[in-house]
């Protein structure tokens, strides 16, 4: 079939080479986000869909909206059979919807109907979900409401990033997305409509939102902190100065500090929580570069009785 493929972030790229590897489909354009300012330098750059789209010569549109004329016409040109989106990023107009003969087939990181929205993986890491997956669906208007064509499914691992699981899923979703798409073109493939129950939302994690509350019990913390890992990033305040945290591990020790409190050991910094307290794994003051909590520590002498907030 003839296929736009839809993304713009690094997880849309094993979808995209699936595609552009697939004796049965012609990618004959990428839709991706328009180039953005990247680096000290701050030079436009182009997606990492639109990238891969250049090394294989294959047309990219960056449209601002979807809902541009331009675009759309030259979208009728082009004469989709289908698109698949990965983590395209923009809303769709119906009037693009249904432009492709069988529509626009997503690509999400969640079992819908839970985690509709911008952030699945890290809503499901911050749930501490027992079991992740990923889902096809076809796009409808409502957000990630439209019919699922099928999933893919495994048990939580206890110490998961959200980056880790969703580098995960964007593997092993390219390999559901593609059979989901041939599926479509050998017409045995039919769509199910999400469930009314169990509707669940996952909006897009700010940075103040990666904030880590250490008057919460410490799996709060933990789940926290691995939920916005890599990014937006965990962070606290320390002397008044941002501090930017690595995952953190519950531990169970004698010893207990007060929330917020930091205890200082020879190999390992607690930080106390409403319950056990948690070891902090990598810290970055501001102008500075990642280090172990405990060369930290040791470098800006913590107090008996200091707080991290």
């Amino acid at each position: 079939m003839r296929l736009v493929f839809a993304g713009t972030p690094e997880p849309a790229l094993p979808s995209l080479r699936a595609f552009i590897e697939s004796s049965r489909h012609e990618v004959v354009a990428v839709v991706t986000r328009p180039d953005a300012p990247a680096g000290r330098g701050r030079h436009l750059e182009r997606s990492p869909v639109g990238a891969l789209a250049d090394e294989h010569g294959i047309e990219v549109l960056t449209p601002a909206k979807a809902s541009d004329p331009e675009f759309q016409a030259r979208l009728k040109e082009l004469a989709p059979d289908v698109c698949p989106v990965v983590a395209y990023g923009a809303l769709l107009p119906q009037s693009a919807l249904d432009i492709p003969v069988h529509g626009w087939v997503n690509l999400h990181f969640s079992l819908l109907p839970a985690w509709r929205g911008a952030a699945p993986v890290q809503a499901a890491v911050r749930n501490g979900d027992d079991v992740v997956g990923a889902s096809t669906f076809r796009i409808v208007k409502p957000l990630d409401a439209g019919p699922v064509f099928g999933t893919i499914t495994e048990e939580a691992r206890p110490r998961d990033t959200a980056g880790e699981l969703l580098a995960r899923f964007a593997e092993r979703g390219a390999a559901l997305l593609l059979a989901t798409v041939d599926g479509i073109e050998d017409g045995t493939l039919r769509a199910v409509e999400q469930p009314e129950e169990g509707v669940s939302y996952a909006p897009k994690i700010t940075v103040e939102d990666a904030r880590l509350d250490f008057t919460a019990p410490a799996l709060a913390v933990d789940r926290l902190a691995r939920a916005v890992t890599p990014d937006p990033g965990a962070w606290a305040e320390f002397r008044g100065e941002r501090l930017k945290l690595g995952p953190v591990t519950p531990v169970d020790v004698e010893d207990k500090p007060a929330p917020g409190e930091i205890l200082v050991q020879r190999r390992q910094v607690l930080v106390g929580t409403a319950t056990t307290p948690v070891a902090l794994g990598d810290v970055q003051a501001p102008g500075k570069k990642r280090m172990a909590a405990t060369d930290w520590a040791r470098g800006v002498r913590v107090e008996a009785g200091e707080r991290i907030s």
